[in-house]
């Protein structure tokens, strides 16, 4: 919220700056448009962008948190319905009975 106002209070000065650019004898409007471009809208979108990045990086940690604990779950899920006739060894640690014996190359 305070950004906000140092942001619009930044830009208002730099308006003004370009205006009295614009409607000066010796200044262009092209000058104006310049002075607002490299003294305005430049320095506050950096600004604005470094000031945002803790707030972007608490968000992207949220979601992997929130991504690994659904994965969590859906994990836990699965290891408690395991089918019997899936293949997959059951929860006493026996292995499957169809397995497929390796394979040995003849020489």
């Amino acid at each position: 919220m305070f950004i906000h106002l140092i942001v619009i209070g930044w830009l208002y000065v730099v308006v003004m700056m370009a205006v009295a650019e614009a409607t000066n004898t010796t200044g262009t409007v092209l000058g104006a448009i310049f002075t607002f471009l490299l003294y305005g809208l430049a320095p506050v979108a950096l600004v604005v962008y470094l000031m945002g990045a803790p707030g972007r990086r608490r968000a992207i940690k949220q979601r992997e948190a929130e991504a690994q604990e659904a994965a969590r779950r859906a994990a836990a899920e699965a290891a408690t319905k395991v089918p019997e006739d899936s293949g997959l060894p059951d929860q006493r640690g026996e292995a499957p009975a169809d397995t497929v014996p390796p394979v040995r190359k003849e020489t």
